[in-house]
């Protein structure tokens, strides 16, 4: 497109300050910010905007609990039947891995990519060489090479891709790795107008983890999983070192129940923890927030004393790669969360704000669950699955995850 036409395409959406510091910007970043005008749906950036001025109402949803299966109460019998199944189809080549990654450590004070960071193990390995681990284990386990995709985003996915090749992949089959990148979408200030970041190119945030689904297809990993044989996908984060990523048990369930998508729970540490919860929402299965819960619905238990709203969803998920592409080839909702973002003003000039001034736009994962018929909830250990690495210090730190690693590998 010519220097006119790219004019003529932010001024028909009202978004002409995206032009404005053009030329002077480098033949470089000229280029990356006409790919930008190319690729970008302003129609659904205003579309968005627009949301932000409705207010989310939650009152008429009928929110109600949902059945899940506690691993630790499954008899002999139970067990050994999803235990067989899920082995059999790992074993048939059925399996498959999907690690989102798209996110850097800055919360940590780490300068790289999330799964670069090393949380303090006397072995100083990174959080990507902890999962290669348990993949290589698995993959030894059951005689088959597991497909592993991993989700980049275009921040650090050359640094994840040099990381591993210069890693050697941690001994694991490089032809079984593949890379594809997140999804993106522009932030806008309190008026609707796409910011411009300090390099003079727009400035776009991560779509959210429920961007996968559209990710995977456009980076035609869902194509490569059917060519391959796969019918199954584990999901889920880089974040958490116990993720136990290949769980026979969970696939055993699914497939005895013919259920398109499963997950994992772990209870409520109390009624307060600020997690979402699954639940049946107007009869779909889904995650309700907990700031969408009253305090009496957090606090209510049953006969046997346990939470009513108490499993966790700590997005492990499992899906089938049909439910993958019907997901896929539909929209999510989004949701809107209020930042503090820097950007360059019309003038060129760089604005840090004290206080939120924009907004980003996000899809979550498990608003793909009522898209879909039916799903299996298995009760996990926390101290056995559950170690995240999210804050620099306190809760869910490389110092608690450390120490739950450390402690269920007996090191």
């Amino acid at each position: 497109m010519t220097e006119a036409e790219l004019k003529a395409k932010v001024e028909k959406y009202g978004q002409a300050q995206i032009m404005s510091n053009y030329s002077n910007l480098s033949d470089e970043l000229k280029k990356e910010l006409e790919e930008q005008i190319e690729r970008i749906d302003f129609e659904k950036s205003n579309k968005l905007f627009e949301q932000t001025k409705q207010e989310v109402s939650f009152e008429n949803d009928v929110i109600e609990p949902i059945s899940y299966i506690d691993k630790e109460k499954l008899s002999n019998e139970e067990y050994s039947k999803y235990l067989k199944l899920g082995e059999d189809a790992i074993k048939a080549g059925e399996y498959s891995i999907v690690t989102m990654a798209g996110g850097q450590g800055t919360r940590l004070g780490h300068s790289g990519p999330k799964g670069t960071f090393d949380i303090g193990l006397d072995s100083h390995k990174s959080i990507f060489e902890i999962l290669t681990d348990s993949i290589k284990q698995d993959s030894e386990k059951y005689g088959v090479l597991i497909p592993w995709y991993i989700m980049t985003s275009k921040e650090n996915n050359d640094e994840t891709v040099e990381f591993f090749e210069k890693n050697n992949y941690f001994g694991y089959n490089k032809n079984f790795v593949k890379f594809f990148e997140q999804g993106k979408l522009p932030m806008v200030d309190e008026s609707g107008k796409i910011l411009i970041n300090e390099k003079g190119v727009i400035k776009e945030a991560s779509d959210g983890h429920g961007g996968i689904f559209q990710s995977m297809k456009r980076g035609n990993v869902t194509e490569d999983m059917k060519q391959k044989g796969v019918k199954w996908a584990f999901v889920g984060p880089v974040d958490n070192v116990l993720v136990k990523m290949v769980d026979p048990i969970l696939l055993g369930i699914m497939i005895d129940k013919n259920a398109p998508a499963g997950g994992k729970s772990v209870v409520k540490a109390n009624p307060e923890e600020k997690v979402g919860v699954f639940c049946k929402r107007n009869g779909k299965p889904g995650v309700v927030e907990y700031t969408e819960i009253s305090k009496e619905m957090a606090e209510r238990t049953d006969a046997n004393g346990e939470l009513v709203f108490g499993e966790s969803h700590i997005n492990c998920n499992m899906f089938s790669v049909d439910a993958i592409e019907t997901v896929a080839n539909k929209s999510l909702p989004y949701h809107i969360a209020h930042k503090k973002a820097s950007y360059l003003d019309e003038n060129g000039n760089l604005v840090v704000p004290e206080k939120p001034n924009a907004y980003k736009f996000e899809s979550f994962i498990f608003d793909a669950f009522d898209m879909l018929d039916d799903m299996a909830i298995l009760r996990v250990k926390r101290e056995e699955e559950f170690a995240p690495v999210k804050n620099a210090e306190g809760n869910d730190s490389p110092e608690t995850a450390r120490e739950l690693y450390k402690k269920f590998y007996n090191l």
